[in-house]
């Protein structure tokens, strides 16, 4: 990819995971005062977090969550159930602190941010909002590459430095949640290139759309697909061809995280069809991966089986944002907490299981 942008660090390699570390964590869940395995994927993901922090007792008290906002050229084609207006809207909503995730950030007193790579209804200046406009939204990629190898090469670099500009306040979780009109779409595509399936598996309702409009949305995406003619091991190549700004910025920022050695925590099923893009660049990248929730897009469980990964909730949300990863911020927690807090079979004096004859 030709660019003035410098895409060195996407060399860079990925921190590793410190086994030393998750070892002596599962050794610890061992002598807590409860049958092993009883707290289920609460014990899963506190031994993981001690690998990923280089701790056996994990923590998650600084809470990072960048919402990405970008428009989309395949929402003049009639894939979605708002208006393209509604991203710069949502924008603003963020920014004013009205919208879902602001409120669940505010209480999670997480550091929030909202960055506008471009949307088709230009914003005013906010403090709140952090401006790295490309361009007024992507082309639409049914019928032309959604962006050029340097507007790519550009949202990704955004990731990389919305990561790098938090990491000076060492968190302990990146959350990346996404506004953009038309961007299940683009997501959808972004799966279908990757897994090889037609369009029809990974197509679902979105904003709302009915069975006619799903099936037209799918037609669309499908004539993308036949158009790019797009190759699973080229994941750069798709995302440039049928992606969204704002869904590279995140495949940047987890990338980014990943080398940083900051845990990230996925969203739905936009924020996996960005990660799906982050592992098959850089496949170390999935070790850093937790999963928020799972979201009731259909094709969500098929990315995430794609990815290994296990979600933490199952609430039929479906908003974006950020939203069910928030709301799974406080499970995170708690696994923390219990792994950390509880007594062990000698210090409260119970016994443990009688040994195996």
């Amino acid at each position: 990819m030709s660019t003035d942008v410098d895409m060195q660090w996407l060399n860079q390699p990925v921190k590793a995971i410190c086994q030393q570390s998750a070892q002596a964590a599962a050794q610890h869940q061992t002598q807590l005062t409860k049958p092993l395995g009883a707290l289920g994927e609460l014990e899963t993901v506190a031994v993981r977090l001690a690998g990923m922090q280089n701790r056996v007792k994990p923590e998650i008290n600084r809470v990072q969550l960048s919402v990405f906002a970008a428009d989309h050229g395949i929402a003049a084609s009639d894939v979605s159930a708002y208006p393209q207006e509604v991203t710069s809207q949502m924008v603003m909503n963020f920014a004013f602190g009205g919208a879902a995730v602001s409120v669940l950030a505010r209480h999670l007193q997480a550091a929030f941010e909202v960055v506008n790579l471009g949307t088709l209804t230009a914003l005013p200046a906010h403090e709140a909002v952090v401006s790295r406009v490309i361009a007024a939204g992507t082309r639409d990629f049914s019928s032309e590459a959604a962006m050029s190898s340097a507007q790519l090469c550009q949202a990704l670099a955004v990731g990389c430095e919305r990561v790098d500009a938090c990491a000076e306040n060492h968190p302990d979780l990146f959350i990346a949640g996404e506004m953009g009109i038309g961007n299940t779409s683009a997501a959808s595509a972004i799966a279908a290139a990757l897994l090889q399936l037609p369009a029809v598996q990974l197509v679902g309702p979105g904003t709302g759309l009915d069975t006619e409009r799903v099936v037209l949305k799918a037609a669309r995406i499908q004539q993308a697909l036949d158009f790019h003619a797009l190759c699973a091991d080229q994941p750069l190549e798709i995302l440039r061809c049928v992606g969204g700004f704002e869904i590279a910025a995140m495949t940047g920022a987890y990338i980014r995280a990943a080398q940083q050695g900051i845990p990230v925590l996925i969203d739905g099923f936009i924020s996996s069809a960005a990660a799906m893009v982050a592992v098959a660049f850089k496949p170390e990248v999935r070790g850093w991966l937790l999963y928020g929730h799972c979201s009731e897009e259909p094709a969500h469980r098929l990315l995430l089986d794609h990815l290994g990964g296990t979600p933490l909730l199952s609430l039929g949300m479906r908003l974006g944002e950020g939203s069910g990863a928030a709301l799974a911020v406080d499970i995170l927690r708690s696994a923390c907490r219990l792994h950390a807090e509880m007594a062990t079979f000698a210090d409260a004096g119970v016994s443990d299981k009688t040994p195996e004859a």
